[in-house]
């Protein structure tokens, strides 16, 4: 019994492969048994293309964000680290002023 590594396709040949399977004349079939892929997984890519255009396969698992996106996931990241220095302080703050006492 062997086991089948998963394929991974690069961004350029994924939409290359949209496009080619977009072009009159040529079938969705067609184009993937050229490609040697299989029609289900050209027809996934189609969608995401379709749905995300431009940030369509952005690869390694990664989601696709706009720069805005992007910005605000990095303000989130700081206002929670900015959050959690507050908290110690004041518990720091807590305890050497009841240690003062």
């Amino acid at each position: 019994m062997s086991v089948q590594q998963r394929r991974k396709y690069d961004p350029d040949f994924k939409r290359n492969a949209v496009q080619l399977s977009e072009e009159p004349g040529r079938t969705v079939s067609g184009v993937a048994e050229n490609l040697s892929i299989s029609k289900d997984l050209l027809y996934r890519w189609r969608r995401a293309q379709r749905v995300n255009k431009d940030l369509a396969f952005p690869g390694n698992g990664r989601e696709a964000l706009t720069s805005q996106q992007q910005k605000i996931r990095e303000l989130e990241k700081r206002l929670k680290n900015a959050e959690m220095e507050r908290d110690i302080l004041k518990k720091a703050m807590a305890i050497f002023s009841r240690a003062s006492k």
